[in-house]
């Protein structure tokens, strides 16, 4: 006669259900495999390699670097390049608001305007950066030159100086910037004003509050987490964009992303562009911690 099998055998009933409750566990981990490979991969091992390049020592003739475990590249690169900080935090700034101004009023139409077409409306928004980044900034360039359509039908009106020019100054860079991250200012504010509640707005009138009253009390401050991501969104890449200053700046305005493309690829100082790059990775890791800490890490996942 056969004995019963001892409950913590795998064979028996009690096993069996630990290995399936087991297996339905596991089940979620090796689902999310792929995706932690590949940031380990592409994320993670690449920005511990930054890390340790910025304890290190290298030699630009050679382009070696030997670890030295010296943290002295920190204040070294930014007291050497802090004009550049400066110009790339007001460009940023700049293009940020500039970003703010012209789409809340957009996002803010097809949010509560836009009807069946709202679609329609955001793709039209899209459509002109489904282009190439560079492309699009090469276009601006045109735009902006001296014989380009704007200048030139200005000078030709005599409305503008014979002399003056766009191209080359800290306004082009700005405009570069403002056009080419607007969509990442548009769509966390469509998706804010979207997300409230009509009803809301609804009581708000039914309580003999205007429209004005209603827009400052009601949708603004349920837009403010949409606003604050849109914020980060635009200005985090914008700070440290070097395409738009290469193109559409002079030698007189240059960013620190510019900065650091050098120092990588032209003046071979690993170390110094590790350095700078981890500082700017710092001023975004402290914005996100303060949209997190002001607005809760739960809208995080919704706008960002």
């Amino acid at each position: 006669m056969d004995q019963p099998l001892p409950p913590d055998h795998p064979g028996s009933v009690k096993g069996q259900r630990r290995f399936a409750a087991f297996r339905q566990g596991l089940a979620p981990y090796l689902l999310s495999l792929p995706a932690g490979l590949w940031l380990l991969l592409l994320f993670i091992v690449p920005l511990l390699i930054m890390l340790s390049i910025t304890l290190k020592t290298c030699n630009p003739a050679s382009g070696a670097c030997v670890m030295t475990w010296s943290w002295g590249e920190f204040p070294r690169v930014v007291s050497l390049y802090h004009a550049q900080f400066v110009t790339s935090l007001i460009f940023a700034g700049a293009a940020t608001v500039i970003d703010l101004v012209i789409s809340f009023p957009i996002a803010y139409w097809i949010a509560f305007y836009g009807g069946r077409k709202k679609n329609f409306f955001l793709i039209m928004l899209l459509v002109p950066f489904f282009v190439s980044f560079i492309i699009r900034t090469l276009v601006w360039e045109f735009i902006l030159s001296d014989n380009g359509i704007v200048l030139h039908f200005l000078k030709h009106n005599h409305l503008v100086p014979a002399g003056f020019h766009v191209l080359g100054t800290g306004f082009a860079v700005i405009a570069g910037l403002a056009y080419n991250y607007l969509p990442f200012t548009a769509l966390p504010i469509y998706v804010a004003l979207e997300r409230i509640d009509r009803q809301v707005v609804n009581a708000a009138y039914d309580l003999y509050a205007n429209r004005r009253v209603t827009f400052m009390r009601v949708i603004m401050p349920l837009a403010v987490p949409g606003i604050f991501a849109a914020f980060l969104l635009t200005f985090i890449p914008a700070f440290g964009d070097y395409v738009n200053q290469e193109i559409l700046g002079g030698t007189s305005n240059t960013m620190i992303g510019t900065v650091i493309q050098n120092l990588f690829l032209i003046d071979s100082d690993y170390a110094g562009g590790a350095s700078l790059s981890v500082v700017l990775l710092a001023i975004s890791l402290l914005g996100i911690w303060l949209y997190a800490r002001l607005l809760g890490s739960r809208t995080i996942e919704e706008y960002l």
